[in-house]
């Protein structure tokens, strides 16, 4: 009862801090922070049976499509990043994607790059729009609602459209970072994880949209998850990056749930491949010694997508243990899920390192509140996040 305190009392604070709520304020909103958020209120209201929960997560995917949605006040643009016009963008409004958030304006075409300041200026990434994707679909999930699925499938076709490339040998690609408009792109590098995130969060899309008769067949996700497959195959797991390391164990905590759900038992050796990289990302990681650290060398939202990302082994044991028929390789993935189990206390280590007031005066802290508060909560009960 007292962690569930702590999580609406961090979520009660963002949303004051953000200008979710009341009227006398201009919203700050942020991609990636904005979709572990909705997750957040959404199991709030699974755990509180409070309708003002599920009202403040519709509320901030509003807010979210008509900021993030629309061009930036300093910029010369206006209207819908997508280019349709106000009615059509309100029935549309991820298909032109979805700003990151960055505090500075984007890096113009003809402007040379800096890759410190590249950091700070806005533009899309790939990864941000996953997270939305998975956190619009677990609205159309909790609300019975088919138009956040579409909406999810809508900016899933427009970012692999307009983040992947072919190249002259043949070989499919994706960039980092594109312009706001999706026109040119501002990273060129190939992100470790993005196209295989990618296709766990198309998997989930498509899953739910099976669900409802009136998403059009021109939203299905073929074309798109073979491709991302390819890519996610063609670029090594390893990761000594704690949130690359969450990031994995949370995409194996969905699959899992997928091959149960919507008999995906050909992707059981994909799953422990999942397990096998996290586990030799975490031994990596630990290597580091950054847990040792005091708090101004260390970046807790990083720390935290990891803890996530091991809640998730508990939810994989149990799954295991109640339909182990649906896999093939159920002996290797209890083995596997076995040696990760070993090192769940980082998950009490981690949320109470940064529970500590004075671990949260630290500049790492300060300077990334929205981020680290929201996957704080997050962590704390991270269910929600991890379910489909």
């Amino acid at each position: 009862m007292k962690k569930l305190s702590v999580i609406e009392t961090i979520m009660t604070e963002f949303s004051k801090r953000t200008c979710l709520r009341g009227e006398a304020c201009t919203p700050v909103r942020y991609l990636w922070t904005d979709a572990f958020a909705v997750c957040n209120f959404l199991e709030l209201f699974h755990r509180t049976g409070k309708e003002s929960y599920k009202e403040e997560a519709l509320k901030l995917v509003d807010q979210v499509h008509h900021v993030l949605g629309k061009h930036r006040s300093d910029d010369a643009r206006s209207g819908w990043i997508s280019g349709l016009g106000e009615a059509q963008g309100e029935s549309h409004p991820t298909i032109g994607g979805l700003r990151i958030g960055k505090k500075q304006n984007e890096r113009k075409e003809n402007e040379p790059h800096d890759e410190r300041l590249e950091w700070e200026q806005d533009g899309q990434y790939f990864h941000y729009l996953t997270k939305w994707m998975h956190a619009l679909n677990l609205v159309s999930e909790a609300t019975g609602d088919p138009k956040y699925n579409r909406w999810a499938l809508e900016l899933a076709q427009t970012a692999y459209d307009r983040f992947t490339y072919t190249t002259l040998a043949g070989a499919r690609r994706m960039f980092w970072k594109m312009s706001i408009d999706l026109s040119y792109p501002l990273v060129s590098s190939m992100g470790q994880h993005d196209a295989l995130d990618g296709y766990i969060t198309y998997l989930e899309l498509g899953r739910t949209a099976s669900k409802y008769t009136d998403i059009p067949d021109e939203l299905h996700l073929d074309t798109e998850l073979a491709g991302l497959s390819q890519m996610s195959q063609s670029i090594s797991w390893d990761t000594d990056d704690p949130l690359g390391i969450g990031g994995l164990l949370s995409d194996a905590c969905i699959l899992t749930q997928l091959i149960i759900s919507a008999g995906m038992e050909h992707l059981c050796e994909m799953l422990s491949k999942f397990l096998r990289h996290s586990l030799r990302g975490i031994e990596l990681f630990l290597r580091t010694n950054i847990l040792k650290y005091p708090a101004q060398y260390r970046l807790a939202f990083r720390e935290l997508g990891l803890s996530i990302g091991l809640h998730g082994v508990e939810k994989m044991q149990m799954l295991l243990s109640e339909h182990a028929e649906c896999f093939s390789n159920d002996a290797l993935l209890r083995s596997q899920l076995k040696e990760l189990e070993s090192y769940l206390p980082l998950c009490k280590f981690i949320e109470d390192f940064w529970l500590e007031s004075e671990n949260q005066k630290s500049g790492t802290w300060t300077e990334h509140l929205d981020i680290n508060s929201v996957m704080l909560a997050t962590s704390l009960d991270a269910d929600g996040y991890l379910s489909i």
